[in-house]
């Protein structure tokens, strides 16, 4: 209400406003029992849930990620992994894909899709909507990953990450490659352009969202204080803006490359096997990769 200079905002950014005080989107595909305890689940296993972002038209990336890190089922030491992909209406382009996203759903039954328009700036309703519905179907999650269709997570070397952490740093965990200095992109033709009638100063430190992991623990403080802090379009500026109002600093991991390996290591399965997450790849390399760090013959 204190923005008078709105109509000069780009489209987009119009179009977030329009929804920004929309803290339930309807649900339109649900897993409701994504998260139920199954025959043989213990009560006590350590569950992590992947919430991956994609798109109604990312079929084949969605496909690269259930084949590779993104598998469901029990790991070492119990731990449980279950897998939601998050998406938001599909009449994207004059395509109507709700048909195929419907029996893709009943298919793979991992799918969740939110009744927001996709877009770069609407991130931040997706992944709200996403901890939402995990802090309602998943009430025993220890863990927490968000991240992109593109990226490729080393989901092994995750796993050893998690079951190494003390009780208490796993109850407080905030982790990925952390942005410390980060100011708005003041240029209109950017695509995270902020006017300074909208935001003024500089962000908080936050975790870049190409992939991050969250204790399950932090979702209901986190909820609360969603509810007091103004939904911002950049979400995961907004998931750092959150913590930071609940006490919890972001906490850097090598091993997470939210903006890529250098150049020269891009085809090298060794530089590969020790990280955690790399951003950004496609579904042909998510593969290659996942199965050259995982060819017994590979030695480092």
């Amino acid at each position: 209400t204190n923005v008078h200079d709105i109509l000069s905002y780009p489209p987009a950014l119009q179009d977030f406003l329009q929804i920004m005080s929309c803290r339930s989107p309807p649900l339109l595909i649900n897993q409701p029992d994504k998260c139920a305890t199954g025959e043989g689940e213990a009560d006590n296993q350590t569950v992590l849930v992947f919430g991956i972002k994609s798109v109604p038209g990312h079929f084949e990336q969605r496909q690269a990620v259930r084949k590779t890190w993104g598998r469901e089922g029990l790991f070492r030491s119990g731990l449980r992994v279950r897998t939601v992909l998050l998406l938001g209406s599909s009449s994207q382009d004059g395509r109507d894909l709700d048909p195929l996203l419907s029996f893709e759903s009943r298919y793979f039954g991992d799918l969740l899709q939110w009744d927001i328009r996709e877009s770069l700036l609407n991130l931040t309703h997706k992944v709200n909507a996403f901890f939402e519905w995990t802090l309602k179907h998943c009430t025993r999650v220890s863990f927490v990953f968000s991240g992109d269709d593109d990226v490729f997570v080393n989901s092994p070397a995750l796993f050893t990450y998690l079951e190494s952490l003390e009780p208490s740093k796993a109850s407080q965990l905030y982790v990925g490659q952390v942005l410390s200095a980060s100011v708005p992109f003041r240029d209109p033709k950017s695509k995270y352009y902020i006017p300074p009638s909208f935001y003024d100063g500089s962000y908080p430190p936050y975790v870049g969202g190409g992939g991050l992991v969250l204790s399950g623990a932090l979702l209901r403080p986190l909820s609360s204080v969603s509810r007091l802090i103004p939904v911002f379009p950049v979400d995961d500026v907004y998931t750092g803006m959150c913590l930071q109002a609940v006490g919890v600093s972001p906490e850097e991991n090598p091993g997470f490359k939210t903006f890529d390996v250098k150049e020269e290591d891009r085809e090298n399965l060794c530089v590969h096997k020790n990280l955690i997450l790399i951003h950004q790849r496609s579904p042909q390399q998510i593969k290659k990769l996942w199965n050259g760090i995982h060819n017994p013959l590979l030695t480092c």
